[in-house]
């Protein structure tokens, strides 16, 4: 089916991000998404036309959501400073950008084996853990397709399974947050209904997750989008660009999205590929 965009979307920036790891780049500019349970085939055949083999009725009650086109990212942008020149180029940089609506317990997991990790290395060790316990949801060029495991399906491998997916020291923080999840099936709901400050202390309170897990997971898997990460990366924007101080107030209830083109930008700058 073809989906005609009418606001911010670039595949590529969105893949290239650091907020999903199941993004795989296929031919012909293609590339397969999983999402929970669900997978299609995503290709950006124009800047304002999307080709996806999902049904128009699959799209719009999953991917439509999934994509978060119920928020207008043109307006955000739209909001930022004209006087901040650094934070005008990350935005034109990173347009395009969009923050998924994910599984809340999948961005646990990735973000607790994040922990000093490339992206290629999160994204092998997100794919072990698929084929090790995730359910299979079909097949493309002889290839079975996996899920991200559910909490019961993690919290049932051994720690050689675990450790052959390429934990390392995090295997214990996966380990005890699949069971903790697996323990108590409406704990991502009741975490939901929470607020940010809530969801933090309680996220915080997990083995092995520290701030900048937190915010991650609050942002890229509760959709809290005024969550601000600070890594390495942002916080070397924040003292060279804003040594007094970043103005979040301005920018809420979306710093999460002011976040991610700062975030884009700066590694851009690093790699020569900022435009």
């Amino acid at each position: 089916m073809h989906f005609t965009l009418t606001d911010d979307f670039d595949a590529v920036k969105i893949a290239a991000s650091g907020q999903c790891f199941r993004w795989y780049p296929l031919s012909d500019g293609r590339c397969r998404i999983f999402a929970r349970d669900r997978t299609v085939v995503l290709k950006q055949t124009a800047p304002d036309t999307l080709e996806l083999d999902c049904t128009p009725e699959e799209f719009q009650s999953f991917w439509h959501d999934y994509f978060d086109f119920s928020t207008d990212y043109t307006a955000i942008r739209a909001s930022i400073d004209p006087n901040d020149h650094y934070l005008s180029q990350s935005a034109a940089c990173g347009q395009g950008i969009r923050i998924l609506r994910q599984d809340p317990f999948e961005m646990l997991i990735t973000f607790l084996l994040s922990q000093r990790k490339s992206i290629p290395a999160i994204q092998k060790s997100v794919e072990a853990l698929s084929r090790a316990a995730g359910t299979p949801i079909g097949e493309a060029d002889g290839q079975t397709l996996y899920a991200f495991p559910t909490p019961a399906q993690l919290a049932a491998l051994d720690d050689d399974t675990l450790a052959a997916c390429g934990l390392g020291y995090r295997l214990p923080y996966l380990r005890q947050a699949a069971q903790t999840a697996a323990h108590n099936p409406g704990l991502f709901d009741e975490l939901a209904a929470l607020d940010d400050a809530a969801l933090r202390e309680k996220l915080l309170s997990l083995h092995g997750v520290g701030p900048k897990i937190a915010q991650c997971v609050m942002l890229f898997g509760f959709h809290r989008m005024d969550s601000f990460p600070l890594d390495v990366w942002m916080n070397r924007v924040m003292d060279t660009h804003y040594p007094n101080g970043f103005p979040f107030d301005r920018y809420a209830p979306f710093n999460g999205v002011i976040q991610q083109y700062l975030f884009y930008f700066v590694r851009a700058e690093r790699t020569g590929t900022a435009n």
